[in-house]
């Protein structure tokens, strides 16, 4: 399957497999860091974000360890289907501490075109039935630090970090 948005932007299925695949990597090391999810969990949520960044209909992910209800670190990544001037880099540096009480929290965003018709059509593919979100994601406790790029061909995702 390819999508083209511009005559600069020309991405493939492979391209955006191989950008998620640098996301599991960090999402599977945050995971067993932490102890926040099993490794099934783990397997559920990254089946979701592949086969909705596939599909289309994925615009972001945010995942933030709290411990006892208060932030500690806190990643995202932001879908880039023009992504093609961006330096890539590899994936790490996200060996998050253990902590008392761990939960890992993950929210995900959707593209505007992922409609009532779109959710029935992801309903068999996806492992979790995902609620509306209401909590606070804005990270205003902890500070930035740091990011990176994720590319293959146009397609891409950028890594923002967060820490205390």
């Amino acid at each position: 399957m390819s999508y083209t948005r511009t005559a600069s932007a020309t991405y493939t299925t492979t391209d955006i497999e191989n950008v998620v695949r640098r996301v599991k990597v960090d999402l599977c090391m945050i995971a067993d860091s932490t102890g926040g999810w099993t490794a099934q969990q783990a397997a559920n949520y990254l089946n979701d974000i592949e086969e909705l960044a596939k599909a289309g209909y994925l615009a972001w992910v945010d995942v933030t360890l709290l411990s006892n209800g208060i932030e500690v670190k806190a990643i995202r990544f932001d879908v880039d289907i023009d992504a093609g001037t961006l330096t890539p880099s590899r994936p790490g540096g996200v060996l998050w501490p253990k902590v008392t009480s761990p939960r890992l929290r993950i929210v995900i965003g959707y593209t505007d075109t992922y409609d009532n018709v779109a959710r029935e059509k992801m309903a068999t593919k996806l492992k979790i039935n995902w609620t509306t979100n209401h909590e606070d994601i804005g990270h205003g406790g902890l500070s930035s630090s740091g990011g990176r790029n994720y590319v293959s061909s146009t397609y891409g995702m950028q890594r923002k970090d967060w820490a205390a």
